[in-house]
């Protein structure tokens, strides 16, 4: 059944919620769980339990999350990647291609960043600092901004955009 509500109240009332929520993570583990805790009285307990879920999610969980996200810098496929990644200037790709293979080299996963706001030069200054990072303070910083994009995919679901 196509989802006619929009808002909070068809987020609510989606049979479908666990698919429409894998747009905003793509992590199983994360959209059962979020989907399992409904209705949601407000935006922000939906917020928040967003972001508990992916601050709960095993490393594993993350990992299939990252899968579905785009090198910085590379053309996204995704309507909502294309325009969180807008900052990305043809200046920085050469640069930002080769600070994506050091990263991926290091930690064995894409580099994630809340891109949204951000200049190329901002992502890739921020790439460099966390290369110097160790496994465990890369991966907090990884939840972190997972948890950045998932808040604002979930506001474009409920916006409907």
């Amino acid at each position: 059944m196509p989802n006619t509500l929009t808002g909070l109240a068809g987020f609510n009332a989606r049979e479908d919620a666990e698919a429409a929520l894998l747009a905003c993570c793509a992590s199983r583990a994360f959209a059962r769980s979020v989907a399992a805790r409904r209705p949601y009285s407000d935006p922000d307990r939906l917020a928040a339990a967003a972001d508990a879920a992916v601050r709960g999610l095993a490393w594993p969980d993350v990992l299939e999350a990252l899968s579905a996200h785009p090198r910085i810098g590379e053309r996204a496929e995704s309507a909502w990647s294309r325009q969180e990644q807008s900052g990305v200037q043809d200046d920085t790709r050469a640069e930002l291609a080769e600070g994506n293979r050091s990263y991926e080299d290091r930690f064995g996963h894409v580099y994630l960043i809340c891109a949204t706001g951000l200049t190329g030069a901002e992502m890739l200054a921020r790439l460099r600092e966390r290369l110097l990072h160790d496994e465990e303070t890369e991966r907090a910083t990884v939840r972190d901004e997972l948890a950045k994009i998932t808040r604002l995919r979930l506001v474009k679901l409920l916006e409907g955009s």
